[in-house]
């Protein structure tokens, strides 16, 4: 994928380039009525690109960190929901046996979370 993505920005550089060689000529552009602006016509299309490329980019940017954030969030909260709860160790002197669990009913069970983040709910007693 890295070569791709090489090829296409060099493809892009000479795309670039070659306009800049054949177009070097000066022009006007005008901002207000009294302000112009005399630039060569690869420079004020390089200041398009990037005025349309660099806030898209940064938007892009943000939510990829805002997912990376959310998914590992949810991973953790995963992880600590599945992990098997810690045994006390049975010490020699003080083994009994305990009986097995009482089975649990659906009805028993607190309701999921809407958002697995938020601890759970605690049960009225």
């Amino acid at each position: 994928m890295q070569i791709v993505r090489t090829i296409l920005w060099a493809v892009l550089l000479f795309a670039l380039v070659a306009f800049s060689f054949f177009n070097w000529k000066p022009v006007e552009v005008q901002i207000w009525s009294d302000l112009v602006l005399e630039t060569k016509l690869p420079a004020l299309v390089v200041v398009a690109f990037l005025l349309g490329l660099v806030p898209m980019w940064l938007l892009h940017r943000g939510s990829k960190w805002r997912l990376t954030r959310r998914i590992t969030a949810l991973e953790t909260a995963t992880t600590k929901m599945s992990a098997p709860a810690a045994s006390k160790p049975v010490t020699p002197g003080t083994a009994t046996e305990t009986p097995p669990p009482a089975p649990v009913s659906p009805r028993d069970l607190p309701p999921e979370p809407a958002n697995p983040i938020d601890p759970e709910p605690t049960r009225p007693l």
